[in-house]
């Protein structure tokens, strides 16, 4: 009895498994592809990914410091990520000790785990130099 239901077990496993097998393969590669594609200048794309609007428009007005801590500071100094001094906290006063230029020195080559400019490399240190007065005031 025991061998008997045993064996209607793996019968019924075995079908289970041939059914996750016909499974239309297109909807399993559509579940699993990776987010987002790498597109290469002169080459066609035939995914569009969405591109973060970090920089300021081409032609405008450079942003104030509290628009660019918005769009491209705020993920790590708003949360403190990786000891990233948080913006208007006491964490910002051992650093302005060091004066002004080290900040912006470190802010626009990169200091620690923080990547140059915060990551933005397409931000004019104009700007950065703004989103540093704004998150030391």
């Amino acid at each position: 009895m025991k061998k008997l239901a045993l064996l209607a077990a793996l019968v019924g496993l075995s079908c289970s498994f041939n059914t996750y097998a016909k499974e239309d393969q297109s909807a399993v590669i559509e579940r699993i592809k990776p987010y987002g594609s790498v597109c290469v200048q002169g080459k066609e794309c035939s995914v569009k990914a969405p591109v973060a609007a970090a920089a300021a428009p081409a032609g405008g007005e450079p942003r104030s410091g509290e628009q660019v801590y918005t769009a491209v500071c705020a993920g790590c100094h708003g949360a403190g990520v990786m000891g990233a001094p948080k913006y208007g906290t006491a964490d910002w006063a051992p650093r302005k000790a060091k004066g002004m230029a080290t900040l912006y020195d470190h802010a626009i080559k990169g200091f620690n785990s923080m990547p140059a400019k915060g990551g933005c490399a397409a931000c004019p240190d104009e700007e950065i130099k703004a989103a540093v007065d704004y998150m030391a005031k």
